[in-house]
């Protein structure tokens, strides 16, 4: 059944959304289509054929498998506790307690001391991503007078009887409403990661029960979930002394594909944000670029040797994954040639070849037409579709996870 997401047009010109399609995995039918003169023409053309950015191999669908499951075991924890953020610390200013989801107690505040516990600041930071890249409807709504009104409301309700909150307001009117727009990015974010928490671990259910074999397998399997929850509506609203209070109401038709998966997707995997400590955030250095939608700090493009360096918000990520990992995949890490030495860095290794594969199910998903058509103008349309993919992974890492010595069987 085909999804119609309206025209989203992003930064690089693509046409992102045009329509949303569940595609089998068929390799395509032989047409006079010329073959695309692209550097990255052989990914161009795994994917008329049925395959993914990342090649298919017993090794690499035992690690993409295995990482995803650690991965659908720590976004269930980040959802939940973003979503626990939204609906009881909104409005406070200093959230002390924010990562204990209402649990607060002796033993819990030693573990968090001594960091024996979930890192819950990445989530943070990818929402923070989200937001300042901004995009979408959400975005949009943000801004909208009916957010507006709807917010005042729940501000002037949360501040009665608070003299210096009051005083905030009136000296500075614009804060407490930023708040509550990061608060709906807390609330966004944490229901998209539910989606993805449930679909990455009932993929590991499935592979062990044999029903995922191969890396296409793999695509398929998110391609159909991003399919049955994209029209999922994103809703936000909070209580407060008897009365409900919408920040995202169903009226804003907010659906989790266009308004959370498509600016996760560009926020996280393509842009991201420098990383401190390892580029100059001097204007005059010229290590970053003045145009935010030129940034490529994301999932995609990230070493991993600084990812699993101490500093860095994802390396927080590889930590939280370490614990959760399948038995059958930390033999494939003790196997290596360090062993567990550099376990962070194999971790975001495998962590990008399975966003690779997230990745491909997007494109696949979001193509005008099938990949698999024979139509020669669909053909055409979808090659210049893929094109203009393929030109934001020319300086990716999907050549260097693609490497013979990366995915021996």
């Amino acid at each position: 059944m085909p999804w119609h997401s309206g025209l989203d047009c992003w930064d690089n010109g693509l046409y992102y959304g045009l329509l949303y399609r569940n595609h089998s995995s068929e390799v395509m039918t032989q047409t006079s289509l010329a073959p695309s003169r692209h550097p990255l023409r052989g990914y161009i053309q795994n994917l008329e054929a049925g395959q993914a950015l990342l090649v298919d191999s017993p090794a690499n669908t035992l690690e993409v498998v295995g990482i995803l499951k650690s991965y659908g075991v720590i976004l269930d924890a980040y959802s939940i506790n973003l979503q626990h953020i939204a609906h009881t610390q909104y409005l406070k200013l200093f959230p002390f307690f924010k990562y204990f989801n209402g649990n607060v107690n002796g033993d819990r505040l030693l573990k968090h001391w001594w960091h024996n516990r979930i890192n819950y600041e990445y989530a943070e930071y990818c929402m923070k991503a989200m937001m300042w890249h901004g995009g979408g409807k959400l975005d949009e709504y943000l801004d909208s007078a009916e957010f507006k009104a709807n917010v005042k409301k729940l501000i002037k309700a949360k501040i009665k009887g608070n003299p210096f909150l009051q005083l905030l307001n009136q000296i500075f009117p614009e804060f407490l409403p930023e708040q509550m727009r990061m608060m709906a990015y807390y609330s966004a974010l944490g229901q998209f990661w539910r989606v993805m928490a449930d679909m990455f671990l009932n993929l590991s259910d499935r592979h062990d029960r044999g029903e995922i074999k191969t890396i296409p397998d793999v695509v398929q399997h998110i391609q159909d979930g991003l399919v049955a929850d994209a029209a999922r509506p994103i809703i936000y609203r909070v209580e407060l002394g008897g009365t409900t209070y919408d920040v995202l109401p169903p009226s804003a038709n907010l659906a989790f594909l266009m308004e959370t998966a498509v600016p996760y997707v560009e926020a996280v995997f393509f842009r991201g944000t420098p990383f401190p400590g390892t580029i100059s955030y001097n204007a005059q250095a010229g290590q970053i670029p003045p145009d935010q939608s030129l940034f490529t700090y994301g999932a995609l493009y990230a070493d991993p040797l600084p990812v699993g360096g101490a500093g860095i918000p994802p390396t927080l990520l590889m930590q939280d994954m370490r614990h959760f990992l399948p038995d059958y995949l930390r033999r494939v890490y003790q196997a290596s040639l360090r062993q567990e030495g550099d376990l962070l860095v194999q971790i975001c290794e495998s962590f990008q070849k399975s966003m690779f594969c997230v990745t491909t199910a997007a494109i696949r998903g979001l193509a005008p037409y099938p990949l698999e058509t024979d139509n020669p103008q669909e053909q055409e349309t979808n090659r210049a579709y893929l094109e203009s993919w393929m030109n934001r992974f020319l300086t990716s890492r999907v050549e260097i996870i693609n490497q013979p010595s990366t995915m021996a069987d």
